[in-house]
């Protein structure tokens, strides 16, 4: 027979396909390269550092996989799910405003991406307060929770969409800079909090912000899912940044306040959303 190119006798022919049996059998990734023909060079070597100490896999699917990992789908809540920086937005003009002073035109910027300490540390460093990290997120979480426990709505379509995604078999998860006090009552006051198979937040990832890709990273373990299975929806470009470097898809949703981030959130996401009523209904 012909055998890429070359005439093989019959027995010759079996003792290859004996040969490669074992060697599939014993060694799944030659498996997929046997029967792929693809480069097997990033499933052998290319699995990012991160994701190898997070436990998550990646790389090509083999063939001697039973069960496909399933797709999962990875919320940021805040300007995301959520209706909700205008909350935030108010609370930084109502805090420094007490204080006396004008909130710069870049302080919102910087801090998007932080934690909540560090938010709060930085905000000291910069306006020279007296105030402790403890007393700041204080006065801020009793200035926020009553807006997220009563006032912050969803983005429109969104608790349809996550309907639709958890009926056809995508995970749900939550990755966001939100504390548990906050996100649990927003989550249920807008009637989402029982559509989650896991929350996560940038506390649950070593508070290492959302410019590093742990928190998605870790939403994905939490999920079963690898990364390359995932789909991000994200309005901050940081965030998106760190998904996408992880090899997860991501889509963006449009949001005042990164509105002048737009013109590279559209150049870098793979779809962009101004509500979730067009969002993708296969990941």
């Amino acid at each position: 027979r012909d055998w890429f190119g070359y005439s093989v006798r019959s027995d010759s022919y079996q003792v290859l396909l004996c040969a490669v049996c074992v060697c599939c059998s014993h060694y799944p990734t030659f498996s997929f390269f046997f029967y792929n023909g693809t480069d097997t060079h990033r499933n052998l070597h290319g699995v990012d550092r991160r994701q190898r100490q997070m436990g998550i896999r990646d790389g090509p699917r083999t063939v001697d996989e039973k069960f496909p990992m399933p797709k999962a789908a990875i919320f940021d809540l805040d300007g995301t799910l959520l209706d909700s920086m205008g909350v935030w937005d108010q609370v930084d003009i109502d805090f420094l405003n007490k204080r006396g002073i004008e909130v710069p035109p870049d302080y919102m910027t910087k801090v998007s991406a932080m934690q909540f300490r560090q938010i709060a540390e930085y905000t000291i460093a910069r306006f020279g307060l007296t105030d402790t990290p403890e007393e700041l997120m204080q006065e801020w979480d009793d200035m926020a929770s009553v807006a997220y426990s009563t006032t912050v709505e969803a983005k429109p379509g969104a608790l349809d969409y996550l309907r639709d995604l958890k009926a056809s078999g995508v995970k749900l998860g939550v990755a966001t800079s939100l504390p548990p006090h906050l996100r649990e009552p927003a989550l249920r006051h807008v009637g989402m909090f029982d559509l989650f198979n896991d929350i996560v937040s940038v506390d649950d990832a070593n508070d290492v912000g959302k410019d590093q890709p742990d928190v998605y990273l870790l939403a994905a373990k939490r999920l079963g899912a690898a990364p390359v299975d995932c789909t991000v929806f994200e309005d901050l470009l940081v965030g998106m940044k760190s998904a996408k470097s992880v090899g997860m898809k991501v889509w963006a949703m449009h949001d005042d306040s990164s509105a002048s981030d737009w013109p590279e959130i559209c150049h870098l996401a793979d779809g962009v959303l101004f509500d979730f009523h067009n969002a993708p209904r296969v990941l």
